[in-house]
Formats: structure tokens, C-alpha cells, sequence
């Protein structure tokens, strides 16, 4: 995608750890916006994300795939944890996120909303996203969903525990004196 003056538009992200939780998000999708806000809240991140216009799987999958690069570094790092896990609910929704910076991308999932329609989105396209994720950020994610029957539950659910868990796999490991 070209802006007005022919230059090609690209996805900008910054993640700045222990944070408000604020954040400012533009996907070009409201339903992964509020996603992404309910991440950046619960895991204190501030998070800045735009991605330009386009088709909704390309800008999920741009999506997922920059704030996975961003995050890279700051999983990955000197002296950090690299493994983070929550249990979190929304309504009656209660997931479980585990994550490792393990350099095998990998999503393991017993959730499948693809034939659920949220936003009059299909709820696929967080799967798309979180793939793309966890392809970016080079870990190994395992989402579990406990209980919950509302779409839109299931995925608030699903994206503050995943904002937890990456809060803490960034956290500095302690280490033995």
C-alpha cells in the first residue's frame, strides 16, 4: 500500500516494558484494537501499533508479525525469563497462556472458534495472529481454553492472560548469589 506521496506504508510498533498499560492501537480491525488494548493493559505494556490499510487477513497477519519482532528482543535477552504463564478470566471465559522464548515457534491450541463470528470478523484471524506471533517473537505459545461459551469472552480471556505471560517472561531472572 502506497500513502499520498508514493511512499510504501509499513506497519510501526514499540513496546516499552513496565508501562501504564496504555496504549494506542490502529489494525484497521476494532475487535483485534480492543484485543490488543486488553494485552497492553493487563501485561503493563505500552504498546504502539499502526498497520496501513489492506485486506483484514493481511493487516492480522502484519499485526502479529511486527509486534512478534518487537517483542523478540525483549523475550530473548541477557538475564531475562523467557517464560511467562496466566490464568485469566473475562465473564465467564477463564484461559490459560503459557509462553517460552524458545526459538521453535510453535502455537498449541484446544481453542477453535472458526466458525464464531466476532466483530463480523471470523475469530480465525486470532489464530492468524497469534501464529504470526509467535512466528515473530520466535516462541512456543500454548493457549488453553478452561471454560467459556461467549466468543468475545474467550478472547478478552485469551489476550490478558497472553499479556500477563509476556509481562513476566520479560521480567528480569533472579538469579543464586
Amino acid at each position: 500500500m502506497r500513502d499520498e506521496v508514493g511512499q510504501v506504508e509499513r506497519t510501526q510498533v514499540r513496546v516499552t516494558l513496565g508501562g501504564t498499560g496504555a496504549s494506542n492501537v490502529a489494525t484497521g480491525l476494532s475487535v483485534l484494537d480492543h484485543l490488543l488494548g486488553l494485552l497492553a493493559r493487563y501485561g503493563s505494556l505500552e504498546l504502539a501499533l499502526h498497520v496501513p490499510p489492506g485486506g483484514a487477513d493481511a493487516e492480522v497477519a502484519a499485526a502479529g508479525r511486527a509486534l512478534g519482532e518487537e517483542l523478540r528482543p525483549l523475550l530473548h535477552g541477557d538475564g531475562v525469563r523467557g517464560h511467562g504463564s496466566a490464568t485469566l478470566p473475562a465473564d465467564e471465559a477463564l484461559a490459560h497462556v503459557t509462553l517460552e522464548a524458545s526459538g521453535r515457534p510453535l502455537v498449541a491450541a484446544n481453542v477453535d472458534l472458526s466458525d464464531a463470528r466476532v466483530g463480523g470478523h471470523g475469530t480465525d484471524l486470532v489464530s492468524t495472529f497469534l501464529h504470526e506471533l509467535a512466528e515473530g517473537a520466535g516462541i512456543t505459545l500454548h493457549v488453553r481454553l478452561i471454560g467459556g461459551d461467549d466468543p468475545q469472552h474467550v478472547l478478552e480471556a485469551i489476550f490478558k492472560a497472553l499479556g500477563v505471560a509476556i509481562a513476566q517472561a520479560c521480567r528480569p531472572q533472579l538469579r543464586k548469589e
